[in-house]
């Protein structure tokens, strides 16, 4: 009945005597009714010929009178050819609906799947999807500025990113949630993070030329791991073809514009001691200075070589389309830095605001080496059973220097005659992260396809490796305006080895069976999932000081690797706190429904995570608690809605519970000095629990045009934040801690646009969000006897990391006759908390910014192209400030310290980016 629709459509339009010099329509995809982009549309035996455009629609002008044989021609589509005839009066407007391929094998069907990767799939499955998604497509990635998943799901509606020391997006804020509320799947399977400290996991680890398309859900349903508060990001791989074979290559090189105003500072990281003397040698080894390899302090100023990109993917399907294989690979190394200023403050006596101490002057130099390689082998045993294996490993070495030059403000500091106190300081850093994943799936069907059973079994491992992370602090001064190295500072080098490994064992399994209700089906969903997390953390530290306490810069040494070192702690400081293993074992089970009529879906049902979460300290170094443990059970229910008021316009509705657990870091009573304060794990610390509201209207007007128009709204209890606190022995001292604060509210509204016209596409959305939590600040004041005294206040504020505005746009230029693509893409983060104080009002804030980045591809006939992507166009800064100023920073010769009455905390600028490559597809 299908075919037979589809024909009589067909020859309807096709048998229309044409009375026009002008042809035009357009072309879909006759199961789903999607445009179809770069559809071949020729006249036989003329010149005449055209492709689709964005929207789908093709235009052929100034046609002469007469008889013609219409091609129409797309891959992994069957073809059409029709008699039609052309005469001068008006013009033809014709829709064309094309059949996807499919080959039958005896008992096997393959139908394609070509196109999963295309912008109409990802329309299609925005649609189609239960819970309130957004995907980018992996053809929008492919010509997108973008290289890492990090930057491309920056042009998600809602979604903002953290950047890291080089200015590349890193990690994902979904809907004003810090990183933390999130979780990320491969092929819808949860992985395991590499952090050191956190459970969520780097975005810029993935290479974005491994993917075919990126989801993020916003909502949750009960078949859905509970722990995600913002929402869940899912990497679709690519996978094996359908049908025809495919081989695409694609390399490029290209610069950062750092390196074009200074050198890239680089080391002898090929050295490094992977391991600690005290894990070389016996536990009570004695390290000398012969330990230590002096290539961390062997710096080396050139111009970096160019930034380099490649990948490669191959599949095929073999045994009459049974067996699908396909291997890819991606390879990165980049050279990237910043420059950055940062001011360090302190609270005076009852100021409302930090005054500024101190500056310090920094200049990364960074090469990055990404690689990953994956491989995908399924196999359709019969139409009812099928089974796939995934492998993915995934690699990102990164080779840090970092320079300081410190100036202090408090003492020996007079800019009028270019006198002050300096501090030089180095650090080289190698940071090595792997992901590893295995994954087996099944799919089954009996009982006249009413049950269906999916399975996962999984294996993953996830490795953070910080060898040898060197620092050496020289002191120095500036004279007339002149600035020298003059001493080193006391104990002034110091080796680090940090290392931490998560292993996951999971097993997931999913039921559903349908059965007729009320005149409808309805599937029954039950499963549940066994996850087993081992964790694995070490640290040891070193410090080093000169044979010669007195030696001078310039005289006794000219060189950091000429100096006669000793050792301060020849058997390290492996007893600490971060030297641990731990240990999270969740399971968890759900029963589910989904019933769908004519003008009504419902998804409904409940979700049961128990979490047992322990942590043995291995060499407890006085902490009260040296071994600990929680476990908890939550319920978590959830209901989806969708009402359908016609083909093309939806209502979509959601209200799920969710969780937010804290990581191993958090909870391991651990007491450790990063950059300029102390951090401290907090045994207490309980998970967050959220109550989540969606509702969302959903338009898709024509040929892949969307409107999504939205709000959300989020009421969490436990919300967990890092805070500034005081010592309880020592007031003085301050550390940073997560803890649990009452309760934080979050609402949001969210517009998400898309419209084609021909070869130009738009892309534009928008989101306003306002979250409020409510903390304890200290405040100092003077008491009734005249003493300084400090005391605690509450304050409401945005939950950190919340963005009130968050925009994108697009331009988009598609040629597919010619073989262009163009576009411009703007992101607009609005300002947002990036530190909490321990004072009140002295909140540390980004500033909003705006970054452009831009791209264009030119295919040839051969199969081949060239393109071009540029990013940070604009070179935006990012700067942090604090909301008011203190009069005393008057005396600091600074011109930019306060602005908008505001002080300046950090600026930070990153170069523009430039890359060209080509790419071969087949």
């Amino acid at each position: 009945m299908k075919n037979f629709i589809f024909l009589f459509t067909l020859s309807f339009f096709l048998t229309l005597s044409a009375k026009a010099s002008d042809l035009k329509g357009n072309v879909y995809d006759s199961e789903t009714g999607e445009p179809l982009v770069g559809v071949s549309v020729s006249l036989t035996n003329t010149n005449e010929n055209t492709v689709t455009g964005l929207d789908g629609s093709f235009k052929l002008s100034k046609l002469s009178s007469g008889n013609y044989t219409l091609k129409i021609s797309y891959t992994t589509y069957q073809s059409i050819s029709k008699e039609i005839t052309i005469d001068k009066e008006g013009s033809q407007d014709l829709k064309f609906y094309l059949q996807p391929e499919s080959k039958v094998l005896n008992e096997v069907v393959i139908k394609s799947n070509g196109g999963a990767n295309e912008e109409h799939t990802a329309r299609r499955l925005e649609k189609e999807y239960t819970q309130v998604t957004n995907i980018v497509s992996g053809k929008a990635i492919e010509i997108s500025p973008d290289l890492t998943v990090a930057n491309v799901i920056q042009r998600v509606s809602g979604v903002s990113i953290e950047r890291n020391s080089n200015g590349d997006g890193q990690y994902a804020i979904i809907r004003g949630m810090d990183k933390r509320y999130n979780y990320t799947l491969v092929n819808g399977v949860k992985i395991p993070s590499p952090d050191n400290k956190y459970r969520y996991v780097p975005l810029d680890i993935f290479p974005s030329d491994l993917l075919d398309r990126l989801e993020v859900y916003k909502t949750l349903t009960p078949n859905m791991e509970g722990d995600a508060i913002g929402g869940a990001v899912n990497m679709v791989m690519k996978d094996a073809p359908a049908s025809k074979p495919i081989f695409n290559i694609n390399f490029s090189e290209g610069y950062n514009q750092m390196f074009f105003d200074r050198k890239f500072m680089g080391y002898e990281y090929d050295q490094i001691n992977k391991k600690s003397p005290y894990e070389l040698n016996s536990k009570n080894y004695e390290a000398t200075s012969k330990d230590f390899p002096k290539g961390t302090l062997d710096y080396k100023y050139t111009n970096p070589a160019p930034n380099f990109t490649s990948s490669i993917s191959l599949g095929k399907r073999f045994f009459d389309n049974k067996l699908g294989i396909l291997v890819a690979g991606s390879y990165q190394n980049s050279y990237r830095g910043s420059n950055s200023t940062l001011y360090n403050t302190q609270l005076v006596g009852t100021d409302a605001f930090s005054s500024i101490v101190s500056k310090n002057y920094r200049e990364y130099s960074e090469q990055q080496k990404r690689y990953g390689v994956q491989g995908k082998l399924d196999y359709q045993i019969n139409p009812s059973n099928k089974i796939s294996l995934y492998s993915m490993f995934l690699n990102l070495d990164n080779i840090q220097a970092r320079n300081t030059l410190t100036t202090d403000y408090s003492s020996e500091y007079h800019p009028e005659t270019g006198d002050a106190k300096l501090v030089y300081a180095t650090r080289t850093r190698f940071t090595k992260q792997q992901i590893y994943n295995n994954t087996l799936q099944g799919d089954n069907t009996l009982f006249n396809d009413r049950l269906k059973i999916h399975w996962s079994g999984v294996y993953s491992f996830a490795s953070n490796e910080v060898p040898d992370n060197t620092n050496i602090i020289v002191n120095g001064e500036e004279k007339n305006f002149v600035s020298t190295r003059t001493k080193l500072a006391i104990n002034p080098i110091t080796h680090r080895w940090e290392r931490n490994t998560d292993e996951d064992l999971a097993g997931y399994l999913d039921l559903t069976y349908r059965v007729a209700l009320f005149g409808n089906n309805v599937d029954f969903s039950a499963g549940g999932l066994y996850r087993d997390k081992q964790r694995s953390s070490f640290y040891n530290n070193y410090t080093l000081a000169p044979t010669n306490p007195n030696a001078v810069y310039g005289v006794d040494f000219t060189d950091y690797t000429q100096l006669d070192l000793v050792v301060s702690n020849p058997t390290g400081a492996v007893s600490n706190s971060l030297t641990y293993d731990a240990s999270e074992k969740t399971a968890a089970g759900y029963g589910m429904f989904n019933y769908k009529t004519e003008k009504w879906q419902a998804i409904g049902g409940v979700r049961i995570e128990n979490t047992n979460q322990g942590y043995n300290l291995l060499f407890p170094a006085g902490e009260l608690r040296p071994t600990g443990n929680q476990i908890y059970t939550y319920t978590l229910p959830s209901l989806t809605l969708k009402y359908f008021l016609n083909d093309k316009q939806q209502l979509h509705a959601s209200y799920f519970r969710s969780l937010n657990r804290p990581g191993f870091y958090e909870i391991v009573p651990s007491k450790v000095v990063n950059e300029e304060y102390q951090e401290r794990g907090n045994p207490d610390l309980k998970p967050a629990v959220a109550d989540n509201y969606d509702l969302r209207y959903e338009l898709f007007p024509e040929a892949g045009s969307q409107l999504f128009l939205g709000a959300f709204y989020k009421n969490i209890k436990d919300p967990i934040e890092y805070t500034f606190l005081a010592d309880a022995t020592r007031g003085q001292d301050t550390y940073y801690s997560p803890g649990n604060f009452g309760t934080a509210k979050n609402f949001g509204v969210e517009l998400d646009y898309i419209k084609f016209f021909n070869k130009v596409g738009f892309k534009v959305n928008y989101t306003y969000t306002d979250s409020k939590i409510t903390t304890p600040k200290d405040k100092k004041i003077i008491d009734e006897n005249g003493n300084l005294q400090k005391i605690s206040v509450m304050q409401t504020r945005p939950l950190y990391g919340q963005s009130a505005h968050i925009a994108n746009a697009s331009i988009l230029y598609k040629d597919t006759k010619n073989g262009w693509d163009a576009q411009i893409a703007a992101a607009y983060t609005g300002p947002r908390i990036n530190t909490v104080s321990q004072f009140v009002d002295n909140d540390l804030w980004q500033e909003g910014f705006l970054q452009m980045d831009a791209s264009v591809e030119k295919r040839f006939k051969s199969h081949f192209s060239i393109y071009l992507k540029a990013n940070n166009i604009l070179n935006t800064p990012n700067k942090l400030f604090i909301k008011g100023t203190n009069a005393a920073n008057a005396n600091i010769a600074e011109n930019n310290i306060e602005y908008k009455g505001r002080t300046l905390i950090r600026d930070d600028y990153y170069g523009q980016s430039y890359l060209i490559g080509f790419r071969y597809k087949y």
